[in-house]
């Protein structure tokens, strides 16, 4: 156990403890938000929303799945620069700890702010600072975010501390690690976008700023971290050609550029944005997706071969959730995204169910299976791979994408699609309204959504049960250590 691994390293494992422990809890605040779709302020006659109001559950699902998925990102970031370098900064462990103890103090204190925030303790300008924003997806207030933000600038500072042997190296996957520095520094600064939503801001800007967040933030530069150490990985493990790899992660960074920018207004419809403009951006969006699935696609026809190589059976579900991030990476934010991105679909499904069967899709599809395809190759000299772990793995990987699939296709969509019938019929207001939303026709599709959601659930917690026992083994060993 931990053979070859550095201390600072070893520290990082507490990142993926954390961001599972992070996942298994928005997966639960994801069902009981569901529920009070059918049954409004109650759950199973229970009346939870007098202690967790929607407004609530729903803030911490979006928000969780932001931290959870970052958590893993800061985690792998730290853990592969390491091993890329084989150099222990000086206190690199000592930075390790102190950015993990920060990152929970921000969310855990977040998520208090945001209740005391809801159940309206604050007053506003207290609340702004403190609580809650009211903005989706950067919901927390200004103080914790000025946290995160100083401790994405103690990441990047031990990234860089840990990767510095590499830059005077020449070889062939030089361009990869550059444009995988370029993305991390990007991570680090490009964060402080946030501070430009104010709280007496026009709502145009502020939607401007956020998707700032959102969109080049999350699915810019975090595409391009996602590729271009992806690619590293692949390389390493001999899954992938270097000129592949390279290609996959300067095509991705190109249209990104080309692109990106652009790419972020098709999310502005209803703050005025021209048409000609939210066309080409959802045109150069979708484009964004090519790369890395062509690349997990590339894996996954020589994972196909492992029989040739024995000591691949060690990275067998990594690489299979890598492979799942590639298929979702087409389906949930390539198909379903460009079904919602054009001009006139937005005229008449921008913010129905349809978007969010695309956020489900590309969100959990694409970085919750990467994040955990991530875990778990920084966790290869962790745990054996024995038949028990095995099958927990193989376990929670059909269920999470089985579950995702039948919540999207057996659900949301059909959900969205109720919804686009009744815009045609009656208009955009009708759609959102308790007429349609409470339906029988809809809220029998939200029961039917149990079934996605209850495989979806026993995914989540086969991954905590394997984390768990990780953990376990982890202090049992570091106990006879010590002895």
């Amino acid at each position: 156990m931990d053979k070859g691994v550095l201390p600072s390293q070893k520290a990082t494992y507490k990142f993926f403890y954390t961001a599972i422990g992070l996942f298994v809890l928005q997966i639960f605040l994801g069902g009981l938000t569901a529920h009070y779709g059918v049954e409004g302020s109650d759950f199973y006659g229970l009346p939870l929303a007098e202690i967790f109001p929607y407004s609530l559950t729903r803030t911490w699902h979006t928000q969780i799945a932001i931290f959870w998925i970052a958590t893993v990102w800061l985690g792998t970031g730290l853990f592969v620069a390491t091993a890329l370098s084989r150099y222990e900064a000086p206190l690199q462990k000592l930075g390790v700890n102190i950015l993990w103890a920060a990152l929970v103090l921000v969310v855990v204190g977040s998520m208090i702010g945001e209740y005391i925030a809801i159940q309206q303790w604050l007053d506003l300008d207290s609340s702004f600072f403190f609580g809650h924003q009211g903005q989706e997806y950067v919901d927390l207030g200004r103080f914790w975010q000025i946290l995160l933000f100083i401790g994405l600038m103690l990441w990047l500072v031990l990234v860089t501390m840990a990767v510095r042997p590499i830059f005077s190296r020449r070889d062939e996957q030089r361009p990869i690690f550059l444009l995988l520095y370029v993305s991390i520094l990007c991570i680090g600064f490009f964060y402080a976008a946030a501070f430009m939503v104010g709280k007496h801001q026009n709502l145009a800007i502020n939607e401007y700023w956020r998707w700032w967040v959102v969109h080049l933030w999350v699915e810019g530069f975090f595409e391009t971290f996602a590729t271009a150490i992806l690619s590293l990985i692949f390389v390493r493990l001999g899954l992938v050609r270097a000129k592949t790899a390279s290609f996959a992660v300067l095509s991705t960074t190109a249209i990104f550029l080309t692109g990106g920018i652009l790419g972020t207004l098709h999310h502005l419809y209803f703050v005025g944005t021209p048409t000609s403009v939210i066309a080409w951006g959802a045109s150069f969006s979708a484009l964004e997706v090519v790369p890395l699935t062509l690349i997990g696609f590339e894996a996954y026809e020589t994972y196909s071969m492992r029989n040739r190589a024995p000591w691949m059976a060690r990275y067998k579900w990594a690489i299979m959730f890598f492979v799942a991030s590639a298929f979702w990476n087409l389906v949930g934010a390539g198909i379903l995204g460009f079904l919602i991105n054009p001009p006139i679909s937005l005229y008449y499904i921008q913010g129905l169910n349809t978007t969010a069967t695309h956020a489900h899709g590309a969100f959990m599809g694409v970085y919750g299976m990467l994040g955990i395809g991530l875990m778990l190759i920084c966790l290869r000299h962790h745990f054996d791979l024995d038949h028990f772990t095995d099958k927990l793995l193989k376990f929670s990987f059909w269920s999470l994408n089985i579950g995702l699939a039948a919540m999207l296709f057996m659900s949301l969509l059909p959900i969205g699609l109720i919804q686009f019938r009744a815009v045609l019929e009656k208009g955009y207001w009708y759609a959102r309204s308790t007429e349609v939303i409470r339906s029988t026709e809809v809220v029998h599709l939200v029961w039917a959504r149990m079934a996605g959601d209850l495989l979806f659930i026993a995914g989540g917690c086969m991954l905590g049960l394997f984390v768990l026992r990780l953990m376990l083994k982890s202090s049992k060993h570091d106990h006879l250590v010590e002895s």
